[in-house]
């Protein structure tokens, strides 16, 4: 058995995988594959309905809220934000925690000013900013919920008296949170929600032409809700799958139930690299990720040797991001506690084994 630790496209249950290959070859009962399928035709209407109506139920969205199914990933939000709401001569604040934070902030400030209000590059990214202003007229507050290069995530909703907008990629859908908090959040769905290719995006209706911006249609928001996410071609098989996955989130019994599995399987995996004197987390324990677990060894000898380990014994996607070293676990949705007690196994057979 395969462990899939991978950070990028995520781990899918089994049964999901099962049902979305069926389609590939004759969906509904059709004769035609869901890759074939009109966009327009009834079969797809009803997959797009209930995939919103899905997301609409498992994270409480508001009614005065929009549910938008895009394409371009989290990279093109990091434009279409700032285009739908930063007004000529404004500004917006932005938190720096990570890589993708940073080039949230950079892509806005080719469309207008940013201001950065903290940042935890000094350290590498290894905690989060606790301490900042968001200017009371700022355009709206951005941040990014989990960092998944360097391990660390963001529970607490931040307080800010300006719109507030969040890159939540890495952690939607595994923890409960309240969406009417939010004006804006957006995620790439290839990591709990579904495959690549998809960018779910939930927007407050009022942000509708705040930016006061002539856009191009492809970038507006209100284009995309007037249109139901069909102003162009949407992502037929990415959705198709996202709402399998999300059927499979349901009746587990929501986010609620997944956040107590994810809880587990995190302190499982942070309970051994505290323990076992070979490992060491890299991020400061207060902000620790439950999604992307980053730890390292004392040597790169080490870091090999373990790591040709993991590979006999199927641990799949651990070698840590370039910019933090070492391993790097992520353990979305899908993942498996027994998966993780795969890695720990590891880990401990590798203490016995270099006493």
């Amino acid at each position: 058995m395969k462990h899939n630790f991978g950070a990028g496209p995520c781990i899918l249950p089994k049964e999901v995988f099962q049902e979305a290959a069926q389609a590939v070859l004759d969906f509904n009962n059709s004769g035609l594959s869901i890759l074939e399928i009109s966009h327009r035709s009834k079969d797809f209407e009803e997959v797009i309905a209930e995939t919103e109506s899905l997301v609409r139920e498992l994270l409480h969205v508001p009614a005065d809220y929009s549910i938008l199914f895009l394409q371009g990933g989290a990279s093109q939000q990091f434009a279409m934000v700032p285009m739908n709401l930063l007004p000529e001569g404004a500004k917006a604040a932005y938190l720096d925690t990570g890589v993708w934070a940073s080039k949230a902030a950079k892509e806005a400030k080719k469309v207008g000013q940013v201001e950065i209000v903290a940042s935890s590059s000094d350290k590498n990214y290894n905690y989060i900013p606790k301490v900042y202003n968001v200017p009371a007229d700022a355009a709206y507050f951005h941040y990014t919920s989990n960092n998944t290069i360097y391990g660390t995530e963001i529970f607490e909703t931040p307080k800010v008296n300006v719109p507030l907008v969040a890159d939540m990629s890495s952690d939607i859908l595994s923890r409960e949170i309240n969406v009417a908090d939010f004006d804006l959040i957006y995620a790439g769905a290839q990591k709990n929600m579904g495959p690549a290719g998809l960018t779910l995006v939930i927007v407050k209706n009022s942000l509708f032409g705040k930016s006061g911006r002539t856009l191009p249609t492809i970038f507006d928001y209100k284009a995309h809700a007037d249109a139901g996410s069909m102003y162009n071609t949407p992502p037929v098989y990415s959705i198709y799958v996202s709402m399998l996955n999300l059927r499979w989130l349901k009746n587990k019994g929501g986010v609620s139930v997944i956040e107590q599995e994810n809880i587990i399987k995190a302190r499982t995996l942070y309970d051994e690299i505290d323990r076992n004197p070979f490992f060491k987390g890299t991020t400061v324990e207060e902000d620790r990720s439950r999604m992307n677990i980053t730890f390292v060894m004392d040597t790169p000898e080490q870091e090999a040797a373990f790591l040709a380990l993991a590979k006999e014994r199927n641990l799949i996607g651990i070698k840590g991001h370039r910019s933090v070293g070492g391993f790097r676990a992520s353990v979305y949705n899908a993942l498996t506690l027994s998966s993780v007690n795969a890695l720990v196994d590891a880990m401990k057979e590798f203490e016995e084994k270099n006493k």
